[in-house]
């Protein structure tokens, strides 16, 4: 657990604090990557709401329990020694800091590279007793989780009859692919009992700049997401499942036709949260635009063609909160497109 100082509270007059919402939401589409009709689902969640509820897939719940009983005991260590896997570079471990423009959240994490054929040695270091057993944890994860989304791409693409199929996922399959792994832990904070039962901003409203990302948690609630008419509701937790977000990027190569979701958690006041999310990313050169076969003609098109590094970069100077995408879009759009294409 992070260790909380007697100035705690100064802590929560920098972290924002939220009153938890009473409105779950009971509309979370729910889809069986095994039904026959998966893909047009799929894309109807995509286009509703740019996140869905992902069941009745491959990833072996023994490698989802054994990734999250290593991520426990890493944030189980002492500050110290955690410490000593940071400062994030951006790779490593980092604490309440999220980006270096200010962003803050009741939050610890280890962030990872997905490419194989780059090591982070300070965060495999810290597990000094056991270093193969957490990587082997890692590595199981991502490889079944880095399949599930390569088919949930396909079935994208498949349900809006982009040719070929795998257009979207081999950006993500590609060996420079700038994909990421990130978990974080969100503590419990019992003093915010003395805050009018408010909670703490655990990782603060935005959208995710890649292609898809997917996540998984413990039982523990937290993640909320914004609805088109900008009402915040509270996704309830499953430990067995996984939640799919639209990216920045999909957005734009399907046209605007997908929309990625603002999201946000907040820390509960008496049980921690552990997360593990995998962000598809594609290689850093690789030219982002509106597929072809989804704008009918020209002036269709609502993005200029940007790089994944030059979007990358935009975002890395933003603040979470920021729409990343405005200075990417070639035409003057409707407030309501603007508003429904608004950050996490």
């Amino acid at each position: 657990m992070v260790v909380l100082s007697q100035s705690a509270l100064e802590h929560f007059s920098v972290i924002k604090t939220y009153k938890p919402s009473s409105c779950v939401f009971s509309e979370i589409p729910v889809i069986d990557i095994k039904n026959p009709e998966a893909k047009s689902h799929i894309v109807k969640a995509c286009e509703e709401y740019g996140f869905f509820k992902l069941i009745n897939h491959d990833v072996p719940l023994e490698f989802m329990a054994n990734l999250e009983a290593q991520a426990v005991k890493f944030f189980n260590l002492s500050q110290s020694e955690k410490d000593k896997a940071g400062p994030p570079d951006p790779y490593g471990y980092g604490s309440k800091r999220i980006g270096p423009n200010g962003d803050v959240g009741w939050i610890e994490y280890l962030l990872l590279n997905t490419n194989p054929e780059i090591n982070c040695q300070k965060t495999l270091d810290v597990f000094k007793d056991s270093p193969q057993i957490f990587r082997s944890a890692v590595e199981k994860y991502i490889t079944e989780v880095k399949k599930m989304a390569y088919e949930v791409l396909e079935l994208a693409a498949d349900g809006l009859r982009i040719e070929p199929m795998n257009v979207l996922s081999k950006l993500i399959r590609d060996e420079k692919s700038d994909s990421c792994f990130r978990l974080n832990h969100y503590p419990p904070c019992p003093e915010l009992q003395t805050l009018s039962g408010r909670n703490l901003i655990g990782f603060g409203e935005h959208t995710d700049p890649q292609i898809i990302s997917v996540l998984r948690s413990n039982n523990t609630s937290g993640l909320q997401i914004c609805l088109r008419d900008d009402t915040w509701v509270s996704v309830p937790p499953d430990h067995s499942s996984f939640f799919i977000f639209v990216g920045d990027a999909l957005q734009v190569l399907t046209n605007g036709r997908f929309q990625s979701v603002k999201h946000r958690v907040l820390a509960d006041t008496m049980k921690s949260r552990i997360s593990m999310i995998y962000f598809g990313g594609p290689p850093l050169n690789e030219k982002i635009a509106p597929l072809p076969s989804l704008v009918s003609k020209e002036e269709d098109c609502l993005y200029k063609e940007f790089t994944w590094c030059e979007y990358k970069y935009s975002a890395y100077k933003s603040k979470l909160a920021d729409f990343r995408l405005g200075q990417f879009e070639k035409n003057v759009r409707s407030n309501q497109n603007q508003n429904h294409m608004s950050p996490i």
